[in-house]
């Protein structure tokens, strides 16, 4: 079973109900992937060997099994064990959101909690959350969606998994502003704020990381320069491990007060430093669209 596995890519994409599996699976059909909504566990083994079979026409495959399977869901734990004794490699999705983002989705829908009898909606989330945390634990890559529209979860979704049948592993960056929150996945989160801030310069207040000025000012400090070559020698060292332990994904967040200027420009030489190493590099600036529409009110403002 393991050289009939080789090739292919089992993806199980579970989680809280209401969390957006439905539009994770559309997205990875999109991609490619041969989809199966609610597969009940008893028959993942079957399935994998199945695609197998197929010769090569099926290379990828996502499997959603949650809590709507019922007492079938039960046997997941069995069934993945299954996987693991017969050496058949499989990546977890773990799809999660905050209460309140799950209450508002389901009375929007007006759909039935698929744990709900006579207990509160809110009381059917908090039993599936216990149910489901070892499989949390397990998981390869756990995404909230509570802040995420849409658009922003296919491309996260497009970003980690669009060249997966290639081995690909990706590391993603991101740059944002403590005072807008940390990013809720992140798998390493570096405070930047202890370097000298161009905000408090009238001629860089108003500008961003991505601006020259900005750029020069964050690198041309030794504290900087010392920190950067010591992160890339801690990241040298932690990325080969992570790839042994199976991720597919790092999450690397940088965050400063706003997430303007010095987390903008870290991320983006730091991004590059890991791309000149071999590594898939994905820069997000997840606070400066923030920062653009307060600009542009301000000098609106101005005008009027």
């Amino acid at each position: 079973m393991v050289e009939k596995s080789e090739g292919l890519h089992t993806l199980i994409i579970t989680g809280l109900s209401g969390a957006g599996k439905t539009q994770v699976i559309n997205c990875l059909e999109d991609m490619g992937y041969y989809c199966v909504d609610n597969l009940p566990p008893a028959l993942l083994t079957k399935f994998v060997e199945l695609s197998w079979q197929s010769e090569g026409k099926i290379d990828k495959v996502a499997l959603v099994i949650d809590v709507r399977g019922g007492e079938f869901f039960l046997d997941l734990s069995r069934a993945l064990q299954d996987m693991q004794d017969n050496s058949i490699p499989y990546e977890i999705l773990f799809l999660e959101a905050a209460d309140d983002v799950l209450i508002r989705r389901f009375k929007e829908s007006r759909r039935r909690h698929p744990l709900a009898s006579n207990s509160s909606l809110l009381e059917s989330i908090r039993q599936e959350r216990v149910m489901l945390e070892e499989l949390r634990g397990q998981a390869n890559l756990v995404i909230d969606t509570s802040n995420l529209s849409p658009l922003e979860l296919k491309n996260k979704l497009q970003s980690i998994y669009f060249e997966r049948n290639t081995g690909g592993f990706f590391i993603n960056i991101i740059s944002f502003g403590y005072k807008l929150g940390i990013p809720i996945d992140s798998d390493i989160v570096m405070d930047v704020r202890f370097l000298a801030n161009p905000f408090y310069d009238p001629v860089m207040r108003h500008l961003t990381g991505e601006d020259k000025e900005v750029i020069d000012f964050v690198l041309s400090s030794p504290v900087t320069k010392s920190f950067i070559r010591r992160l890339i020698n801690l990241l040298k060292f932690l990325i080969p491990y992570y790839i042994g332990e199976g991720k597919t994904n790092l999450v690397i967040a940088i965050g400063c007060t706003g997430g303007q200027h010095r987390s903008v420009v870290l991320a983006d030489n730091i991004g590059r430093k890991l791309r000149s190493l071999g590594y898939k590099i994905i820069i997000r600036h997840r606070d400066i669209a923030k920062y653009q529409i307060d600009k542009d009110i301000s000098e609106d403002m101005k005008e009027e």
